[in-house]
């Protein structure tokens, strides 16, 4: 019963079987050749299998289900394809690991024997899609590097963005807002022909020493011609309206010729190297100027002009001529009187004390209660009572005196005397090596005449030469009186001998600077961060100055210092040192300082101020003198006096 139930079976459902057997049929030949399909789109799409390393593990990302299960992963880890073949790979377990049975799958796969698997795997092996593939890859090879380069590029411009952009953060008076490859007409600066000419002829030295260097001659002459014609055109000139009106051709030339050198010489490595070793060089050149310069001023500090020296010697003259009694000046019972307001002041240039004087009668609200005091060498004594008594400072009081009539300041009583006298000093000041334009220049400073003068030490000994004075000013000869100073006798210097302006603000300097601390006199009495003051206009109280002996302690420092060890010549250090927390600081707009050196001091500030100081090399009277400053210290000299024009000392 049981076969003819399934024959039975078999008859009953012929006719009920073809449209599944037909099905069965479709899906076994279609889905292999889906699955060949898109296994070849897939793997021409994807753009990092190529990257995949070479080893046998593979994480493929595929979906199977258990029972409509959610996605694993972990699945397939283990059980990779035989599609999923990495290129070059000759021999491959890939079929061994297909064999193995997966967990999750409902149906166990078929196995497949080895040798259909090799047979199967040189075949797809040696087949189109490889090669597709494979140029495939060369093509993302160079995409990659394509990229890779353009990635260069893009850091470079994004470097060169970036300076600049730090290049237009710097002051454009010092470095500039333009480059040579620039149009003319994009160039917004002021005298823009004027720095494009100087960068035109910067490059053409570069190229110039390139060429010369790569044999190129022709080239190099051409521009060696360019640059001789552009350094003549150029010449001294600043602004725009200082060239030749065909300049502009020259440029156009220039940079004709700049092109073609840049097409044929231009490295990225060797410019730089060739302009840094120009910014060396002209480095070099500006050190070596810079010593020039301070050797030259140095020198000219020293010098008097021509005129100064004319006035002083036509004064000298007419005042010996002078019968003695129409040699002495009016008022002389006021000299001696402590109530009024007394100066003094020690120079040996009469047009300089006249300015001081000059100024400080006429800004003084009661002049007749003035008295200055002045003290000036032999050579100069004539002059300057000459000039006085032509010129007398209204209703004040006036004195002349020669500093050789002390004949209590001698070498046995005054240390300095006694050093300038030894033979060392004479042959740190007459025998030693002249300093050339390049060389000494610092110690060119401490050859100044000046230093040699007792007129700058004379300081030390007020009490000697005023003894019957309680309070005195002391003024320098290279200031400018401009407001009353009556003030200053009316400042409480509580209990202090030295009224001064301190001076270690942002620009000046403290005691460090001045003494040697390395020395251990020094190092055990001063501190190094103590605040300096300035000489030039001082207010000194006599009384006190008497009770703390202030000369002797000077004299003990002097003596100390005989070899130079403790700080060089000039009276500023042994001042700081001698007047050591015996100084009062006065309000800084007394006393304005760097008329003489710093080009930067607020033009507020010095009109603001009571006195104005040149300290420093460029004295108003010299022809290195700031123009700018100069007009504070001219308004007080009497150009139209007749003595001054007859030595052409004009304004």
């Amino acid at each position: 019963m049981a076969p003819k139930r399934g024959i039975q079976f078999v008859k009953n459902g012929s006719k009920g079987i073809h449209f599944p057997v037909l099905r069965f049929l479709l899906f076994c030949v279609l889905v292999p050749t889906v699955f060949f399909f898109g296994r070849g789109f897939h793997v021409a799409d994807q753009d990092d299998i190529s990257a995949v390393p070479n080893t046998q593990v593979f994480d493929v990302i595929v979906s199977s289900t258990d029972d409509m299960g959610p996605l694993s992963l972990d699945n397939f880890r283990k059980n990779l394809s035989a599609s999923w073949r990495v290129v070059g790979l000759e021999t491959s377990n890939v079929a061994d690991e297909v064999k193995q049975p997966t967990t999750h799958v409902r149906q166990e796969k078929p196995k497949v024997k080895e040798g259909k698997s090799s047979e199967g795997l040189a075949k797809w092996t040696d087949s189109p899609a490889r090669q597709v593939r494979r140029q495939l890859i060369e093509k993302r090879r160079e995409k990659r590097a394509a990229e890779l380069v353009k990635m260069d590029n893009e850091v470079i411009v994004k470097l060169e963005n970036a300076a600049i952009d730090r290049s237009r953060s710097v002051e454009s008076a010092v470095l500039g807002k333009y480059n040579i490859w620039r149009k003319e007409v994009e160039n917004e600066n002021a005298d823009s022909s004027v720095r494009f000419m100087r960068d035109q002829i910067i490059m053409a030295r570069v190229y110039a020493s390139i060429a010369e260097m790569k044999d190129m001659l022709e080239l190099y002459q051409e521009l060696q011609f360019r640059l001789k014609e552009s350094q003549h055109a150029l010449g001294d000139a600043i602004t725009d309206s200082d060239l030749h009106h065909s300049t502009r051709e020259q440029i156009k030339a220039m940079g004709q010729v700049l092109s073609k050198a840049r097409g044929q010489l231009y490295d990225c490595k060797l410019v730089p190297v060739k302009l840094r070793a120009m910014l060396q060089t002209a480095d070099e050149q500006v050190r070596s100027l810079k010593k020039q310069s301070t050797f030259l001023s140095q020198l000219a500090a020293k010098t008097i002009p021509n005129g100064i020296h004319c006035l002083s010697m036509r004064l000298t003259i007419d005042y010996y001529l002078l019968p003695p009694e129409k040699r002495k000046f009016p008022r002389s019972e006021n000299l001696e009187n402590p109530s009024l307001y007394h100066y003094a002041l020690f120079s040996d240039n009469v047009l300089a004390a006249s300015v001081v004087v000059n100024s400080a009668v006429i800004n003084a609200k009661d002049p007749s209660k003035h008295v200055f005091h002045l003290v000036t060498d032999k050579l100069n004594f004539g002059a300057m009572n000459m000039w006085f008594l032509l010129n007398p400072p209204g209703k004040a009081t006036i004195h002349v005196e020669n500093v050789d009539d002390f004949k209590w300041l001698n070498s046995s009583y005054c240390p300095v005397l006694r050093q300038l006298e030894s033979s060392k000093m004479k042959d740190y000041y007459f025998k030693a090596g002249h300093p050339t334009l390049t060389s000494g220049a610092s110690n060119m400073k401490y050859r100044n005449p000046k230093y040699l003068s007792m007129l700058n030490h004379l300081r030390f000994y007020l009490p000697e030469v005023y003894p019957k004075l309680d309070k005195i000013l002391f003024l320098d000869d290279d200031i400018v009186v401009q407001k009353d100073l009556t003030g200053l006798w009316e400042v409480d210097l509580q209990g202090k001998v030295n009224g001064a302006v301190e001076t270690c603000g942002e620009s000046f300097h403290r005691f460090d600077k001045y003494l040697n601390f390395s020395n251990p006199h020094i190092a055990r009495n001063f501190d190094p961060n103590a605040c300096g003051w300035a000489y030039g206009m001082n207010v000194f109280d006599l009384k006190e100055w008497k009770k703390k002996d202030i000369t002797g302690i000077y004299h003990k420092w002097q003596n100390m210092n005989e070899d130079r060890v403790l700080w060089k010549l000039g009276t500023l250090p042994p001042g700081l040192m001698t007047f050591y927390g015996l100084t009062h600081p006065l309000n800084k707009s007394w006393h304005v300082l760097g008329l003489g050196y710093s080009p930067t001091v607020d033009r507020s500030v010095i009109e603001n101020a009571a006195v104005v100081h040149y300290n420093g090399n460029m004295k108003p009277w010299l022809e290195i003198a700031m123009s700018k400053y100069r007009p504070y210290w001219t308004k007080y000299v009497k150009y139209n006096h007749p003595y001054l024009k007859n030595c052409k000392l004009l304004e």
